[in-house]
């Protein structure tokens, strides 16, 4: 039977038995130490998971222990003890790192209890740092795939800009993995412990994102029924990662500058002044220079976030990484789905290559997410694939000429659905297309679910006469 070895450290020999036979009886593995020095052996002995230490003790007593351990790499969870104790001790000890501080004489039952809660503690913190350990790697510029010289231009000027706290623009078509960029720079920077937070600013109307951005107070706007904190402040220390943010509003856009420039904001509905400590990184696949001259984006605005700024390759400029991105899929869906997938067949990478993609890289996962699904054999199949990709690529046909007389939003409902199926349901790929905003797109697939027209004829069928 694997137990939970405890470490117990007191001067006093009958407390040290008295405990020992009693976290015994308990399930627990004990240890004992008379004093900090033996304690240190004792801890490098047999590398306990928790050590239950007398605070005052001669020699290096609980406190000096403490420092000493964690300053020798011990991951033992501490909790100390004491007959005379004060509040200062407790605040001083729990300072260097123990999880709780107990009174002599102990009660039983309120020292299990400490020892389980310090023991759980300890657990989380380790798979915390066992997940930032594997999120670091993840997002590391290194683990990033692609060999193309434009992508490793990118990750080079990431790379340099990441110990720094300028901001960063990310620019790029949907799908080319600006969001996997930004979570790089962050997980390289010296922020990297500290969070990480994204707001999509296409998924948000201008009130709802100014609440989501800088909070609010109770009572600011209908609904409000408590303060609630916003993101800025949620992301102090850390990162603010800015998606789509050529779609944010003039007023929006004012307030977000004012932050830019004093790294202090108001909550909706506030008067105090909160200042943070937050870096920005924005991605957008819109122009914002065209933006700018076209009145829809405040210039000042473009250049505060245009102080470090890459843009990411389309896909089908970066065809040589296809089968690498491809195998690197393959491996993560079969994973997933616990499937026997171990490659792509000739005739599916060729189809592969052969394709446009302009959905880029998330087009592509979603292909081979698809294709893992389907697969039967351990190979992935040009038939495993979506139809789009086994031939030619589908090409929207000339509406006005098969509208003749059709109203605009007649012309518009038809562009706008026929484009979205082309598209597989993308949203942003749609919005791209028609070179309209997310918003747009979202707002009229509502109108048209709430709106159904039974009597309308078929766009293609002449009016009835």
């Amino acid at each position: 039977m694997n137990r939970t070895r405890v470490l117990v450290v007191d001067d006093e020999a009958i407390s040290r038995a008295s405990l020992r036979a009693l976290l015994a009886d308990a399930g627990y593995e004990v240890f004992e130490a008379s004093g900090g020095e033996e304690a240190l052996r004792q801890i490098a002995a047999h590398s306990p998971a928790l050590v239950l230490s007398d605070l005052r003790m001669p020699g290096l007593d609980g406190l000096g222990l403490l420092r000493a351990a964690k300053a020798a790499g011990s991951s033992a969870a501490f909790v100390m003890m004491t007959g005379d104790g004060s509040i200062p001790d407790a605040v001083e000890a729990v300072r260097a790192g123990a999880e709780s501080f107990l009174l002599k004489p102990l009660a039983f039952e309120a020292l299990l209890a400490a020892l389980e809660k310090a023991l759980e503690t300890r657990a989380l913190q380790h798979e915390t740092a066992g997940l930032r350990a594997t999120v670091s790697e993840r997002y590391s510029a290194e683990r990033i795939i692609g060999g193309t010289g434009e992508l490793q231009a990118v990750l080079e000027v990431i790379r340099r800009a990441a110990p720094t706290k300028a901001t960063v623009l990310i620019l790029g078509e949907s799908g080319t993995g600006k969001e996997l960029i930004a979570q790089a720079l962050h997980e390289q920077s010296p922020r990297k412990d500290k969070p990480f937070i994204k707001v999509s600013c296409a998924a948000l109307s201008e009130s709802l994102l100014e609440s989501e951005l800088f909070g609010h107070e109770r009572g600011s706007f209908t609904g409000a029924v408590g303060r609630r904190e916003g993101r800025f402040e949620a992301a102090d220390g850390g990162t603010l990662f800015l998606d789509e943010i050529g779609e944010i509003t003039p007023a929006v856009q004012v307030k977000l500058l004012r932050v830019l420039q004093t790294r202090s904001f108001e909550r909706v509905g506030g008067e105090s002044s909160i200042d943070v400590d937050v870096r920005i990184v924005a991605a957008t696949n819109r122009d914002l220079l065209a933006e700018v001259r076209a009145g829809r984006f405040r210039e000042d605005l473009f250049y505060r976030l245009n102080v470090v700024a890459v843009t990411l390759p389309p896909l089908r400029r970066r065809r040589d990484d296809i089968p690498r991105l491809a195998a690197h899929f393959v491996e993560k869906y079969a994973a997933a789905y616990s499937k026997p997938v171990r490659g792509v067949s000739p005739r599916a990478l060729q189809a592969l290559l052969a394709h446009d993609w302009p959905g880029n890289v998330r087009e592509l996962e979603n292909a081979i997410e698809r294709g893992v699904v389907l697969c039967r054999e351990t190979e992935l199949g040009l038939d495993d694939l979506p139809t789009t990709l086994r031939g030619p690529r589908p090409q929207l046909r000339d509406l006005t000429s098969l509208i003749p007389g059709g109203t605009m939003a007649q012309i518009e409902r038809e562009a706008i659905l026929r484009t979205l199926e082309h598209c597989h349901g993308s949203t942003a790929r749609t919005a791209e297309m028609l070179g309209i905003s997310v918003r747009t797109v979202q707002y009229r697939l509502k109108e048209y679910a709430a709106e159904p027209h039974p009597d309308e004829p078929p766009l293609n069928a002449p009016a009835a006469g």
